[in-house]
């Protein structure tokens, strides 16, 4: 069976704004789209212990956020990874003063090239600290997806989204494998700091496939650690993106171990091929450790 899809270094930021960006960088773990849930939602069962670390900090349910699209292959499909997992440990970071005061998002979204019109999607939108920035750079003419598996935190997003009042927002609820994201609707997705801490990678890369449209990219910051050390080094990021089918476009170093990596994205993914191209990311992710 095939996935098939519908038919700027460091130097060049400045080393005082390149240190400034990535000390903001290392100063927490970002939201993830790839733990387990802690929250009950009309599509989404668990029998495991939900969890307890962040749930007292989060406001009243106000309510179901729900997947964008059928459910894509399942997740027996895929084989799992043999490298280490981060556990997720909150959905913000430190505080959004001190990312904006070294113009991360703006530094981030220069790179990217994001601009009035785009669709875009943050898998593992958390608290929405690009959903929100994001929003404002692609304007009414454009729609921006806040996708995380996480109903607590979508839930917490929706609320930020009100209040905002960013009306060209749409949330959504994914599963570890799969975003759940409209067919042909992305010009560029993102994954902030979370990579490295999703169970099914290669599901989820597959099951975004149909989600892209023609010349879409995927953007993965994230940090040059062990990926048990919420990192995932960058030999490892593009061994495990270029066994499902993408080619890396672009690296860009920010400095202080922080890096952005930019993707294409196959026309389709081979599925029964993926377990064998997989396994020949264990000696990276071994070299990494």
């Amino acid at each position: 069976m095939h996935i098939v899809r519908p038919a700027v270094p460091c130097r060049y930021l400045g080393m005082s704004l390149c240190l400034r960006l990535t000390t903001a960088l290392v100063l927490a773990i970002s939201p993830s789209a790839c733990a387990h849930d802690d929250g009950a939602a009309a599509e989404v069962s668990s029998d495991r212990a939900p969890r307890t670390s962040t749930v007292s900090r989060w406001p009243r349910d106000t309510g179901v956020v729900r997947p964008l699209a059928d459910p894509g292959l399942p997740a027996a499909r895929f084989p799992d990874p043999r490298r280490p997992i981060s556990s997720i440990v909150s959905p913000q970071w430190s505080d959004e003063a001190t990312r904006d005061a070294a113009h991360e998002a703006d530094t981030v979204m220069a790179l990217l090239g994001l601009r009035a019109g785009m669709a875009v999607a943050d898998i593992g939108a958390g608290s929405g600290y690009y959903v929100a920035r994001m929003a404002r750079r692609v304007g009414d003419a454009g729609v921006v997806y806040g996708q995380d598996i996480m109903p607590r935190y979508l839930r917490y997003l929706r609320e930020r989204v009100d209040r905002d009042e960013l009306t060209n927002v749409r949330l959504a609820l994914g599963e570890p494998h799969d975003p759940r994201l409209p067919k042909a609707s992305l010009d560029l997705v993102t994954m902030i700091h979370m990579y490295h801490e999703i169970e099914q990678p290669f599901g989820l890369l597959t099951n975004l496939v149909p989600s892209l449209r023609p010349g879409a990219r995927i953007a993965i910051l994230d940090m040059n650690r062990r990926t048990d050390q919420h990192g995932t080094p960058p030999a490892l990021l593009r061994c495990e993106l270029e066994a499902v089918g993408y080619r890396q476009q672009s690296f860009h170093d920010l400095g202080v171990d922080g890096y952005v990596a930019i993707f294409t994205a196959p026309a389709s993914v081979d599925v029964p091929k993926l377990a064998a191209a997989v396994r020949t990311c264990d000696a990276v992710a071994e070299r990494g450790r």
